[in-house]
């Protein structure tokens, strides 16, 4: 499946078992998990998303991408 690469914008592909996302024009290569979370953190419209693998937020602050391990 054809998605957004985060890093460079292009098309990148994800696998049909969504475990990967790759990229071959900048050579980007990460689990579907880290995209969701690079995503999120990196783009304003997108942040809602990691209440979807979060659970509650409420009350927190998300914190930077190295806190999320």
């Amino acid at each position: 499946m054809k998605i957004k690469c985060p890093k460079c914008k292009e098309n990148a592909e994800l696998t049909m078992d969504f475990s990967l996302v790759k990229c071959g024009s900048c050579d980007l290569e990460m689990s579907y998990g880290e995209y969701v979370k690079f995503v999120a953190h990196n783009e304003v419209k997108y942040s809602d998303i990691l209440g979807d693998y979060t659970g509650s937020t409420e009350g927190q602050s998300a914190g930077s991408l190295d806190e999320w391990d």
